[in-house]
């Protein structure tokens, strides 16, 4: 998944995530209240979202076709594919290079590499 968000529509699309299902009339309400937006403007970025695949409209009810996690975790994905060669040991060593883990941190990372180690 290549869908690439502004500044803007990522703070619309947490919206969404936030709320759904929501009805298209109560997203123009929080839009108005938390972006400062008029109805005009929800509606065309809830159509542009749509257009790329992220979100559904039907009958007024606005759902997620992505999920937030599934989302980011395939802009994770890419950013290590396009910056570290797809290398993720190469990712962390970058990560890590400025920064000092916890106890509680490395013990975090060491159970999510059993839970996810091939074997």
């Amino acid at each position: 998944m290549d869908i690439e968000l502004g500044e803007v529509q990522a703070a619309f699309a947490d919206i969404i995530w936030a709320h759904e299902p929501i009805g298209s009339g109560e997203l123009v309400k929080i839009c108005e209240k938390e972006l400062n937006w008029k109805k005009p403007t929800t509606y065309t970025v809830l159509r542009k979202l749509c257009e790329k695949g992220l979100f559904r409209n039907e009958d007024g009810v606005v759902t997620a076709v992505i999920s937030r996690e599934d989302f980011h975790a395939s802009k994770s994905e890419k950013f290590v594919e396009d910056n570290f060669e797809g290398s993720l040991p190469a990712f962390l060593a970058a990560f890590m290079s400025h920064k000092k883990l916890s106890a509680k941190e490395a013990d975090e990372i060491r159970k999510m590499i059993d839970c996810y180690k091939e074997g």
